[in-house]
């Protein structure tokens, strides 16, 4: 490395993946290039720690190398409250919660059984800490950089290289600068400082970046709202995002029981944060600077359908109007692993009280998923919770429910053109409800209440903005935090034959290391493809333990570029046997759910040639054995013709090289283009071996 960068002054990022190099002599190399590490912790949610258990358990190891945990969060379909909701999700799952908690019990897991709250919320006040470094497998695992920590979603399979002690690799990321100056005002909250940025980054501008956020600003904003910032960088594909440490990630360590990571933290803070040199210029240190003024800024409403369709309140009305979008707000939905602390619930039901102090009704409905026990008890007692239920308000179990999609929602007319407003992260068609004609747009959890009461995109006339304590005035309720530890000497999980919700993995075959002749074309897909519309949650998280069961649901909500329909992708994959997928730019975006890669790769799909990866989803193909390949001239995605058999000269495959692909079109003509890719020798090994797990199991 140039001496010159070695000794320069580092970023608060920098300065954390260098602690973490798998390797503590070495170097961290220059942005762009792979570099592993060891993260401290591990966590996973129950949708996607079924299949990394599964996984690890075709590790042969007997417990795990680093402090990991279990939330059981995902599963929960809300529909009539907690008081019901819960004992049904008990009932319903039981098979797969029993296989979690007695692989938590056996390898060394703590285990948080359902209704415990949201792994976010969870790891944000249990396990969280500032200069470290964890890995989730979970898309907005960055949450925890609202205590300054560097936290990463991943697919399973890069979970399990952390669980088993393995080197685990990494681009170095890009560091994309966010500098904050002045204070909140009004209505304005900390969901609006992400709001705003993924209009200016979109949802691929922060791919392959850390979002370093610093200036005096930061310094403003509480531990949980950092959180909230931190959690939706996973919507303009960030990295991770993170904070440099201040007196309210203290006050929050104490006030949830960690004086002593507090004050070992207050004692290195010069550590937990950029260098001075960094913070005088800036321009000189991150790849790019943004400012945002913080008094300036104002509510914003962003969707429908995309999270990066930014738009502040002030112009809402007329963009609902130019854009014929459905005008009446019909249900509010508060929570998600975003915006479910107790600073957001406190704000949300000063809004309500003030509103029905003035004597008005709430126009929608209002539903409100607290993020965790220690939340839910602790707002019960300070009276939140009355206040919200007196709104109208339906409480949910402590879990992600409507935002994952898990809602049986009430309505007269499920494709029914209609408009809601969450708190949540993600705003996709038919994400929430099933319905592709809901329009959801996301917003604060203050502003969500309000739209509830006028039943419209505006605040009531008369109603102020509101205040909320960033923290519970007389400390956290005592209550069962629902946690499990592990139990030496415990026996191995058991999965039966015949389950239709768990399956033991057998490993993929590996590559013959000859070229891919003649696949037959199993779909082109057209415009946005993420992850939901590849592996939708809903309905078929039931399935996430079972690869052959939940492999029906291949592409489901994709486009085809020739019909311009969706539908059923599966049945032709199982005909073709083996087959090719190409798709436009972003592809994979959203969730970190390793599904959206093994299901191609366990129906014979060998090369997913696109425009461009998310970052996770690009990892996990290549994790999985599936060839992820980029245009090197996007245009030539156009060539692509219905019936198309595609040949693509990989046998020689090497970093750095791009490779021919041979189009056969079903006239007989044929052309050529080629692909590029971002393949290591590592992960070509992985390609070889036919998956990551297989190469480790060889060593």
């Amino acid at each position: 490395m140039d001496p010159e960068v070695k000794n320069r002054p580092s970023t608060l990022a920098e300065k954390i993946l260098r602690n973490h190099l798998y390797h503590k002599k070495s170097e961290l190399p220059e942005r762009g290039r792979y570099a592993t590490f060891r993260p401290d912790r591990v966590a996973m949610q129950d949708a996607t720690a079924q299949m990394a258990v599964l996984q690890f358990m075709n590790a042969g190891k007997q417990s795990t190398s680093v402090p990991t945990s279990i939330h059981c969060d995902h599963l929960i379909c809300a529909k009539c409250g907690v008081e019901k909701d819960l004992p049904e999700a008990m009932k319903t799952n039981k098979e797969v919660y029993d296989f979690l908690g007695s692989a938590a019990a056996r390898y060394g897991m703590d285990f948080w059984k359902p209704g415990a709250g949201i792994i976010h919320q969870i790891v944000l006040e249990n396990y969280a800490f500032p200069g470290g470094m964890m890995v989730g497998t979970d898309s907005h695992t960055p949450n925890a950089g609202g205590l300054g920590m560097l936290a990463i979603g991943v697919g399973g399979a890069d979970a399990v290289d952390v669980m088993t002690g393995m080197e685990w690799e990494l681009k170095v990321p890009k560091i994309i600068g966010v500098h904050l100056t002045g204070e909140l005002g009004g209505w304005a909250s900390p969901k609006d400082v992400i709001l705003k940025l993924a209009g200016i980054l979109t949802v691929k501008g922060g791919t392959n970046a850390i979002i370093e956020y610093f200036g005096p600003g930061a310094e403003s904003i509480s531990c949980t709202g950092k959180a909230t910032i931190c959690n939706m960088g996973a919507e303009v594909g960030a990295t991770c995002s993170v904070f440099p440490f201040d007196e309210k990630m203290a006050q929050y360590l104490e006030a949830t029981g960690r004086a002593k990571e507090a004050a070992k933290a207050r004692a290195n803070s010069a550590d937990l944060q950029a260098d001075p040199e960094v913070l005088a210029e800036p321009e000189k240190y991150y790849d790019r600077v943004i400012d945002i003024n913080l008094s300036e800024l104002e509510p914003y409403v962003n969707g429908p359908f995309t999270p990066d369709a930014a738009c502040p309140l002030s112009q809402m009305q007329s963009r609902v109007t130019e854009n014929d979008f459905p005008a009446d707000v019909e249900v509010s939905l508060i929570g998600s692993c975003t915006n479910s602390s107790y600073q957001d619930l406190a704000r949300a039901a000063a809004v309500a009280r003030a509103a029905l102090d003035l004597g008005l009704e709430p126009k929608a409905k209002l539903i409100v998923n607290p993020g965790s026990e220690r939340i839910k008890a602790t707002a019960e007692r300070d009276g939140i919770l009355a206040t919200l239920r007196e709104a109208g308000a339906v409480i949910m179990t402590n879990a992600c429910g409507p935002c994952i999609g898990q809602w049986k929602r009430q309505t007269d007319d499920n494709t029914r053109r209609n408009s809601i407003v969450t708190s949540f992260n993600r705003n996709f068609a038919k994400r929430a409800d099933g319905n592709p004609n809901t329009h959801a747009f996301i917003v604060s959890p203050a502003v969500a209440v309000a739209f509830a009461f006028s039943g419209r995109f505006e605040i009531p006339a008369g109603l102020n903005a509101p205040e909320g304590p960033e923290l519970p005035p007389e400390g956290f309720a005592t209550c069962d935090s629902g946690m499990t530890s592990p139990k030496p000497g415990s026996p191995e999980p058991v999965i039966s034959q015949s389950s239709e919700r768990l399956q033991k993995l057998k490993p993929f075959e590996p590559w013959n290391g000859e070229d891919f002749i003649d696949l037959p074309l199993l779909i082109k897909v057209k415009g946005k493809c993420t992850t939901d519309h590849i592996s939708m949650a809903g309905p078929w998280l039931k399935y996430r333990g079972h690869l052959q069961n939940i492999s029906e649901n291949l592409l489901l909500g994709a486009v085809d570029a020739f019909t311009g329909e969706s539908g059923p992708v599966a049945p032709r994959a199982k005909e073709l046997g083996q087959s090719i997928i190409v798709a436009e730019d972003n592809y994979g975006e959203g969730s970190s759910r390793e599904h959206a890669a093994m299901e191609p790769r366990f129906l014979g799909v060998k090369v997913v040639l696109a425009k461009s990866f998310a970052r996770i989803h690009e990892t996990n193909l290549k994790k999985q054995g599936v060839l992820a390949l980029t245009f090197a001239d996007p245009l030539c995605y156009n060539r692509i013709l219905s019936g198309d058999r595609i040949t693509i000269r990989c046998a020689k495959i090497a970093p750095g090289h791009s490779l021919a692909v041979e189009l056969r079109h079903a006239d007989g003509s044929r052309e050529t283009i080629y692909a590029t890719h971002t393949y290591n020798e590592q992960q070509i090994a992985w390609f070889r071996a036919g998956s990551a797990l297989n190469s480790l199991c060889r060593q």
